[in-house]
């Protein structure tokens, strides 16, 4: 896999060219011409968007999506035939006028936001401006990343740049986290491929728009060797606790490892172990007195053959979304316990190859791959006018357990309307897949078509029933009914809540980070909690992205702009520790809960794993363009340094 390739020249005929801007995003291709030929009259008032959650193209009409290819293909041909150089990165100018096309008149706040975004290939806006050799070179400072996912793929690739010495640790026996370990059948990503990836190791070949777990892991495995971090990592070692040692102003790591266990020493820690990655099983009697084969989702047992078999999936999350449509063709019988239903939201390209012509375009036009990138990314960077303003609770509405807005419940209606359509020989089944809780509430899941006829076909049962016990034999409900199976698989979802479990975590003082959370995990920014120094999470408590658009790439690439520049603090001040003040950290997290309870997931009485124990502790309820400014850089004053 090549990262940030380079461009191709366009060297396409007008037909040809003509053709691939069949398959473009054309308000994506609108940005592009604008910020190659400067011509801003592309934008064109009848192009804007006007429709993100629910319809193609942005909402534009045929003969606006017509005359915006005309007029692009003219451009395009225009600098083939110049053979123009690469234009630079937009000008302030430019890009407020792209924004406020895309995203409306209040959009000076994003000017500096998307200009990290839309840089050339193979440059880095947001690598570390500073270096270890030129800040403290003599002095013994080493960090422990906790993990060799996404988030501590990213922390370690930071430090390298920085020349900071580090060490990360992974149970697994490979990178990738959770794509290493869920292996489920019909496993895939439910963010586009195109935007999930770090903003400055970008492909242009994805096969999908949303891509398999395969092609995911590999994408982790190829970054860890293009940039050298395989070396730094040890894998099959387990962190077990970690004890702040105050007089040495340091961590003690207490390691289980292939060769038994150990401890080792780091002035500072970063948690990368995620929100997902602890499976939850339903705490049901009789569970372990299953006589067939039952395993968790995340620990897929490929030796089971299902062929044929009678087979219980036990959720309808979205692991279950995925595997449900996979097994049907394989099993004699497939029977799927619901809770509560999902809403879908259509996405009929959900399952397809990413089209020649957009492919085309990745990889010749400039600009091209990063424009459609923030393209898919615009819905979230504002709160209003974006995905999320429609989970916002209007309390004057008034909201209910079916709406929590007037725009919430336009969403409900579009959603409803387009899962009717599929349900047309289906009316009893209608009353148990339509949610009855308000939008938002709970994930919302692209919809191709395949869920809603999988629980359509003969050999599928959808049961509604709650269950109350698992025996020998199989699963008994509240009806009375024992449903005889052979197999069980629990898509029950994680312990998302339980951020940093099983280890043990013994701060100053001898605080012990999972009593002093009792069960309602916070921390500053998601990164940090008083008492804990130089303790650092990443994909930390209230990070969890709900309908900001991006996907959580986004998030811990700001939060590990946030951690190196801790360490930068740390090495410039030649200061030992940074320990968040206790009123900032209380300050922080009332807003933040004063978010989340004015969100359709923390007004509602439905059960969601967005907000277990009375609190959402997964959740930011805010705008993903609030995150990144407060993330920029550390506020020395914020922290007792010492």
């Amino acid at each position: 896999m090549t990262f940030n390739p380079p461009l191709r020249p366009i060297d396409a005929d007008d037909d040809t060219l003509r053709a691939h801007l069949r398959d473009a995003e054309v308000p994506a291709l609108l940005m592009t011409v604008a910020h190659l030929t400067g011509d801003t009259s592309f934008l064109r008032d009848d192009a804007r968007s006007n429709g993100w959650l629910l319809r193609p193209q942005g909402g534009m009409s045929e003969q606006a999506q017509e005359e915006a290819r005309a007029s692009a293909l003219a451009a395009l041909a225009r600098l083939r035939d110049e053979r123009a150089p690469q234009p630079p990165p937009p000008d302030d100018r430019l890009l407020r006028r792209i924004t406020s096309w895309a995203l409306g008149p209040d959009t000076e706040a994003l000017v500096p936001l998307v200009a990290e975004e839309i840089a050339p290939y193979g440059t880095d806006p947001k690598a570390p401006a500073w270096h270890k050799d030129e800040l403290a070179p003599d002095r013994d400072f080493h960090v422990s990343v906790i993990g060799a996912g996404m988030s501590g793929l990213l922390a370690a690739h930071r430090l390298s740049q920085a020349g900071v010495p580090f060490t990360v640790y992974e149970k697994n026996d490979d990178v990738g986290g959770t794509w290493f370990e869920n292996t489920y059948p019909g496993c895939r990503v439910d963010v586009a491929s195109h935007l999930y990836n770090y903003s400055f190791a970008s492909r242009s070949d994805w096969p999908d728009h949303f891509c398999t777990q395969d092609v995911v892991l590999a994408y982790f495995r190829d970054f860890a060797k293009h940039y050298g971090l395989y070396e730094h990592i040890r894998f099959g070692t387990e962190v077990r606790g970690a004890v702040w040692d105050e007089e040495r102003g340091a961590w003690r790591l207490e390691l289980g490892t292939p060769e038994g266990d150990r401890t080792t020493e780091s002035q500072l820690v970063v948690s990368a172990v995620g929100q997902l990655n602890r499976p939850k099983l339903p705490d049901v009697r009789g569970r372990d007195t299953f006589a067939g084969a039952s395993f968790h989702s995340a620990e897929w047992d490929h030796g089971q053959d299902l062929k044929g078999r009678r087979v219980a999936v036990v959720g309808t999350g979205a692991s279950a979304y995925q595997i449900v449509p996979e097994l049907a063709d394989t099993t004699g019988e497939l029977l799927v316990f619901q809770r509560s239903a999902p809403w879908l939201r259509p996405t009929p390209h959900y399952h397809d190859p990413v089209p020649e012509g957009m492919r085309w375009l990745f990889e010749h036009v400039p600009y091209y791959a990063q424009w459609y990138r923030f393209w898919l990314f615009a819905p979230g960077l504002l709160q209003e006018g974006g995905i999320l303003q429609g989970w916002v609770v209007d309390p004057d509405y008034p909201p209910t357990e079916r709406a929590v807005s007037a725009l919430n419940d336009q969403l409900r209606k579009a959603l409803t309307e387009a899962m009717e359509a599929q349900l047309t020989d289906a009316p009893e089944l209608r009353r148990h897949v339509i949610p009855d809780y308000p939008v938002g509430s709970k994930r919302v899941f692209r919809d191709n078509g395949r869920w809603l006829a999988t629980l359509q076909r003969d050999d599928v049962a959808l049961v509604t029933d709650a269950i109350t016990e698992i025996t020998p034999r199989g699963i008994v409900t509240a009806d009375g009914t024992e449903h005889d199976v052979d197999v069980i698989v629990y898509a029950t979802g994680f312990q998302a809540s339980r951020f940093l479990t099983p280890m043990t975590v013994t701060g100053r003082d001898g605080r012990d980070l999972h009593e002093h959370w009792d069960g309602q995990p916070r921390a500053y920014l998601g990164t940090n909690v008083p008492g804990f120094p130089n303790l650092f999470c990443l994909y930390g408590p209230n990070t969890n992205l709900v309908g900001q658009g991006g996907s959580i790439f986004y998030f811990s690439e700001c939060a590990a702009t946030y951690l190196t520049d801790a360490v930068r603090h740390l090495l410039s001040t030649g200061a030992t520790a940074m320990d968040v003040r206790e009123d900032v950290h209380d300050a922080y997290n009332a807003w933040v809960d004063e978010g989340n309870a004015n969100r359709a997931w923390g007004w509602t009485k439905a059960d969601t794993w967005y907000r277990e124990g009375g609190r959402s502790a997964p959740n930011w309820p805010y705008s993903a363009l609030e995150y990144w400014q407060r993330t920029r850089h550390v506020k020395p004053e914020e922290y007792e340094t010492y």
